[in-house]
């Protein structure tokens, strides 16, 4: 008989597979920010992965309809992946809006794929945590946006250990048009938004080449974004640099304006601060924009960022439909933690463990892991009836803490024995007891 050649089992690059370890992190994050957004009162939708063609392409930069994935489906229409969830969002706006009445504000979980060079927290397929509101210009929306930002980092274990960076494009376009590179806006800030990763002389270089942006434009457009100092200096030196240009004005407003309320609302000076350099690489934003930064790990890039975008929706529908949100990005946000050394070292989502070894028992054992679960104690129960030993060190490699031994003289007694696997303790508990003790046990970190 001929020997079959196996296939390799490989992921594709920029692909990868999450086990059990990384996967309970990354829901316990998604539930986190569904709790969060909920608090806000952004209801959820979804949008299929797939959309037309036309629906994407245009819509965020060249480079993002360079790491478009499309094809021709069997329909021999062209269609797209979604590369974001805000720009599918603008189109269920568009077609939805009328029925669902505006301000509108919602949440939506889901991947999305980008084809571009993998590095450490970019992959091609990647899941963004959005939530918007769409329908209003009101600054309470961007105030918002703000706040969410802040209580979603808090609320996964990152307070007082990252800086919300906002600047507004209003300011960007009105130095622009000082300037006289108005119609040069969407080369320029794409080439901006790279100052951090690629330094002043290759911005600079590419300014000039996709812009024609001279010397002297290219200089004063950097010293610019290199402007530095508190929220409370660097407000008067916009002001001066940009006095008497409505657009400018106008931004500086509006920037004034939020990080005077969100500061009201709790909000420390350090946590929020404005950054001039920042202007996302998306071509759809036109007003405030925001992108979050950790402390102990910049380099890794924003892990949560967006802005207003109140032009957006009109490609689709002639109905006013200015939107702002931001995006959490949960597989960057995991590859930071993981680096930080963040990442619970537990590959079971259940709170104890409840080893089998006395066979002729099996019913009690099931009796009294359903009796638990019914209580709202998560508990995984060994299948098969092997010594005590082996099933500890399963136990201990998958992260339990608190493992039931109850074997058939505990059954006789009524009483099980509590083992903590990280202190080595042993407690004797009355099984009349156990749901009432195991409740009061510490949540898992």
């Amino acid at each position: 008989m001929e020997k079959k050649e196996l296939i390799v089992p490989r992921t594709l690059k920029g692909f990868r597979d999450y086990l059990p370890e990384m996967m309970i992190s990354r829901e316990r994050i998604m539930e986190t920010a569904r709790t969060v957004y909920r608090s806000y009162g952004f209801a959820p939708i979804d949008t299929p992965a797939l959309e037309y063609f036309e629906i994407l392409s245009g819509k965020g930069s060249d480079e993002t309809d360079k790491q478009l994935y499309h094809f021709e489906d069997h329909g021999g229409r062209k269609v797209g992946l979604r590369f974001d969830l805000t720009v599918p969002f603008a189109r269920f706006a568009a077609q939805h809006i009328p029925r669902l009445g505006t301000p509108f504000k919602r949440y939506h979980i889901a991947p999305v794929w980008r084809g571009e060079n993998t590095q450490t927290g970019r992959y091609r397929e990647f899941v963004q945590c959005d939530f918007d509101t769409i329908g209003t210009t009101s600054i309470v929306s961007d105030i918002e946006t703000a706040l969410v930002i802040h209580d979603l980092l808090d609320a996964i274990g990152f307070e007082n250990q990252y800086t919300i960076r906002i600047n507004n494009r209003l300011i960007l376009s009105g130095l622009l048009e000082k300037l006289g590179l108005s119609e040069k806006t969407v080369p320029v800030l794409r080439a901006l938004d790279k100052l951090a990763k690629a330094g002043r002389e290759k911005v600079a270089q590419e300014m000039a080449e996709t812009a024609n942006a001279t010397p002297d434009q290219t200089n004063a457009l950097l010293n610019f974004a290199e402007l530095k100092g508190t929220n409370n200096e660097v407000l008067p030196s916009l002001s001066r640099i940009l006095t008497s240009n409505p657009q400018g004005e106008e931004g500086i407003e509006k920037l004034n304006t939020i990080l005077h309320e969100i500061h009201s609302a709790g909000i420390s000076e350090e946590s929020v601060v404005i950054d001039v350099s920042i202007a996302r690489g998306l071509d759809y934003y036109t007003g405030t924009i925001y992108e979050t930064f950790l402390r102990e790990l910049p380099t890794i890039g924003s892990v949560c960022s967006g802005g207003r975008y109140d032009n957006l929706a009109g490609l689709y529908t002639k109905l006013p439909l200015p939107g702002i949100g931001a995006s959490l990005g949960l597989d960057r946000l995991l590859a930071a933690m993981e680096e930080l050394g963040r990442i619970e070292k537990v590959s079971t989502p259940a709170r104890v463990f409840l080893p089998f070894f006395a066979e002729e028992r099996l019913h009690d054992y099931l009796e009294i892991a359903a009796k638990l679960r019914k209580s709202g104690v998560t508990v995984e129960f060994y299948p098969e009836a092997k010594k005590l030993g082996t099933q500890l060190k399963y136990a201990d490699k998958r992260g339990f803490v608190f493992v039931l031994v109850i074997g058939s003289e505990e059954f006789d007694r009524g009483i099980c024995q509590l083992k903590n696997m990280k202190t080595g303790e042993t407690e004797e508990i009355l099984l009349t007891d156990l749901v009432s003790r195991l409740m009061t046990l510490p949540a898992k970190t």
